[in-house]
């Protein structure tokens, strides 16, 4: 049994502190919003991951750094963003390592989650560690890091039940971290050789993914020109046995979206241009847009005047099946759509989790998002296949030539008019 803390309690956070305190570790969440901490003494996950299993463990729940002090280990699972240039924006991480730094114990171990490029742990977080804390490491503490692989709405590939990677700052560090880890999963523990190669290992996953979706996106966009469905495309070239079958979509969310900026900023800084890695991004990111343009497109062909055309977007989340609208990329498709003055209604079962800040990310306003799917509309998107879907009738939501946008392909073995897919 240990004592183990977690800094920042975001999607990360929970079930790992779910399974730790499960196998009878003290552990304390750290989170410096007040707001959140009383919903989670109230038992309520916002995230959904645990949900009301949250009942079954006792957490302590604090926003005061001294409480840090306690722990053995601390496990710091910060946001990793970019900022508007799409440049790494360190500060939540930079802020973490200084609030821990002023408290720190002599023979604890602080254990970086966060995703970041290769060298970030012990370039920028070891030396505000050292600086805040006026010890040394590995003499006084140790650091270490271990790559989250929490997929958020899987409720297949669990933390209890994933492969994880560990790495430490010496061996007896790295031991530690791997019985803590091993403890609570029934995969593999994977000792890297050092820090930097768990750094590179976990963002390269994230990288290789965002460059596979972008080779298909393009692919779409070369099917949309030739008149044929890109999943019948995809259909046909599955069938050969090492054919990897990845499909079109909006790339969003605080991970793929985000984290080859991280890998190609290091490359950059190396003196190394990553043709490829930014050329993923660049299509990734240009797909809201093609989007909104093809919608367009429908309804001038539709005959529907585009200037105050009323379309509705089902859903808003980056990810099927999640309250989680950060960096959702139909975002951009709503922007890009209101410039030729469309009329836009958005809806999402999870709309209670929006803020005013989730709003304005999402381009849409108070008055902008349903609270039920009601009324027709001159388009439909449907952005995300939330399970909600399958309970929906296409045709009490459109009006007389209403055109379709299925950006997943869930309607396409259906029949309608005015229908596209990616």
């Amino acid at each position: 049994m240990r004592k183990i803390a977690i800094v920042w309690l975001g999607y990360v956070w929970l079930p790992l502190a779910y399974h730790l305190a499960k196998k009878g570790n003290v552990v304390i969440g750290f989170d410096v919003y007040e707001k959140k901490l009383q919903e989670l003494k109230g038992w309520f996950d916002s995230t959904e991951e645990i949900g009301e299993k949250i009942k079954d463990v006792d957490i302590f729940y604090t926003n005061n750094p001294g409480d840090l002090k306690q722990a053995e280990i601390i496990i710091v699972t910060v946001p990793t963003p970019v900022n508007a240039n799409k440049d790494p924006n360190y500060t939540p991480l930079i802020k973490a390592s200084e609030s821990i730094g002023k408290i720190l114990q002599k023979g604890q171990i602080i254990v970086y989650e966060s995703t970041v490029d290769p060298w970030a742990t012990e370039e920028f977080c070891l030396p505000l560690l050292e600086q805040y804390s006026g010890l040394k490491c590995p003499q006084d503490f140790s650091i270490g890091y271990s790559p989250e692989r929490i997929n958020p709405g899987d409720k297949e590939h669990t933390v209890d039940k994933i492969a994880k990677v560990v790495a430490g700052y010496d061996t007896k560090t790295l031991d530690i971290l791997a019985e803590m880890y091993g403890s609570i999963t029934t995969g593999i523990i994977h000792k890297a050789p050092s820090i930097k190669v768990a750094e590179a290992s976990k963002i390269i996953e994230n990288t290789q993914r965002d460059i596979n979706i972008a080779v298909i996106n393009e692919i779409a966009k070369i099917c949309d020109k030739l008149w044929i469905s890109t999943y019948d495309v995809l259909d046909a070239a599955a069938t050969k046995r090492n054919f990897l079958k990845f499909t079109p979509g909006l790339v969003g969310g605080h991970c793929i979206g985000v984290d080859p900026y991280y890998l190609a900023k290091r490359a950059i800084k190396l003196g190394m241009h990553p043709d490829v890695i930014l050329a993923g991004r660049r299509i990734n990111d240009d797909m809201p847009f093609w989007v909104a343009h093809q919608i367009v497109k429908m309804l001038i062909r539709a005959g529907t005047k585009v200037e105050w055309a009323k379309i509705l977007v089902l859903w808003l989340t980056f990810k099927e099946n999640v309250p989680d609208f950060r960096n959702s990329k139909i975002a951009d498709t709503i922007k890009e759509l209101k410039e030729f003055w469309v009329d836009i209604m958005g809806y999402d079962p999870y709309y209670t989790y929006l803020n005013d800040h989730g709003r304005e990310e999402l381009n849409i306003e108070k008055s902008e998002l349903a609270t039920k799917i009601s009324g027709t509309h001159d388009g439909v998107i449907f952005a995300q296949n939330h399970k909600e879907f399958d309970n929906i009738d296409i045709t009490k939501l459109l009006q007389k030539d209403g055109i379709i946008f299925d950006v997943k392909g869930a309607l396409r073995k259906k029949w309608f008019s005015n229908y596209k897919s990616l």
